[in-house]
């Protein structure tokens, strides 16, 4: 194999691609990257750690076709500390048959290196896609927005299985996003053309990587088309191609959670709530679940917190309905709500001091955010 490709390129491809590159795997051949270089002047990176596959396709001028891995972190440092210039890349087994002594060359202006590759053919098996295959098209800032306002409520503990997905609900003029980890929910609506009725769940954290994916390639003009099958999903945007497996399992019955009323209702400037608290969390403690207490009065909000160093209490402005109100909050999820939200007012619906509180736009129903409450 050789072919020879503009620094730049290469290095941004190999970002994107290094993302399914798996970091716990034994295996050796799923720490890295394989490169195949095709006549027609198309080199395809591919990734896997059969959780979620990445594949980039670029052009380069291709003298022999031909396919290797790479060590991901090890191609990758050397591809992105060459200078910005043209590099060529060549690879050989050393004679004798065996593959796994294939060496790579990797040259640029002044700077040659020698390094170890792996055989291709001990690399997964990507499945091409079918297209025949459902395809439904979407828009990729959408899907990275809804993202990242629910996945960081999924659970982190692997040991709690299904709900460590993020629940994505396809239906005629819909797409819903709901995660949940015991202590809070996210839930995201967008309105999308009529793309038939689907349900799966994704791990959060595979979902995540798929958001910071769409965040380098963002400005493309490509956007997004969606393949479904019973166990993956494909997206691609432009040359791009990440496969995200399903998980197996039914998502919680996360509608029969959600409070069907509220005796207070409480409209507060989202951005001076979100400062008050990240200045009362600076008095709380892990220990003590970063307690900070909400006194929710006719026209003010008080927010305190107070440990063994010290305490604070700050007012926020606030329009209430119905009667006053005493609760506690871990700080973090309460933050980690706020700061997913754009909006400049938000409503937060309350029963009593032990049931959840529901944070929801002033008007529709794009999110909805439950966080339970921590006993005073």
């Amino acid at each position: 194999m050789k072919f020879t490709c503009e620094q730049k390129t290469l290095s941004k491809a190999l970002t994107i691609v290094s993302r399914a590159v798996s970091t716990r795997s034994t295996m050796p051949i799923l720490k890295g990257i394989l490169l195949t270089a095709y006549p027609d002047g198309r080199l395809k990176l591919s990734a896997s750690d059969t959780d979620i596959t990445i594949q980039d396709t670029i052009a380069v001028n291709v003298a022999e076709p031909g396919s290797v891995v790479v060590m991901a972190k090890l191609f990758s440092d050397i591809v992105r500390k060459l200078p910005a210039s043209e590099i060529v890349i060549t690879s050989s087994d050393n004679g004798d048959g065996e593959t796994e002594n294939n060496e790579v060359n990797i040259s640029s202006m002044n700077s040659e290196f020698h390094i170890v590759g792996m055989s291709a053919e001990e690399f997964p098996v990507i499945s091409s896609i079918n297209e025949e295959t459902e395809s439904i098209n979407i828009d990729k800032k959408t899907v990275r927005s809804m993202i990242e306002k629910t996945a960081f409520a999924a659970s982190a503990d692997e040991a709690r299985g299904i709900i460590t997905g993020v629940l994505v609900e396809l239906s005629a003029g819909s797409i819903n996003m709901v995660a949940i980890d015991g202590y809070r929910m996210a839930i995201n609506r967008r309105t999308s053309p009529d793309i038939g009725t689907h349900e799966f769940v994704i791990s959060a954290k595979i979902l995540l990587e798929l958001a910071r994916i769409i965040s380098e390639v963002e400005n493309d003009e490509d956007n997004g088309v969606l393949y479904l099958d019973e166990r993956k999903a494909t997206f691609r945007f432009g040359n791009i191609r990440v496969e995200l497996k399903l998980m197996n399992g039914k998502f919680i019955a996360y509608q029969n959670i959600l409070p069907k009323n509220a005796r207070i209702t409480a409209v507060v400037n989202r951005e001076q709530l979100q400062e008050s608290i990240e200045r009362a969390s600076l008095l709380t403690t892990a220990g003590k679940n970063n307690l900070i207490r909400m006194n929710v009065r006719d026209t003010v909000m008080t927010i305190s917190s107070f440990s063994e160093e010290g305490k604070v209490e700050e007012e926020v402005i606030t329009t209430k309905q119905g009667e006053d109100l005493m609760i506690g909050f871990n700080a973090h999820y309460l933050l980690d709500v706020l700061k997913s939200v754009e909006d400049e007012e938000v409503k937060i619906l309350f029963n009593s001091p032990v049931d959840p509180c529901l944070i929801v736009p002033m008007e529709g129903e794009e999110y909805e955010y439950l966080v339970l409450p921590v006993r005073i």
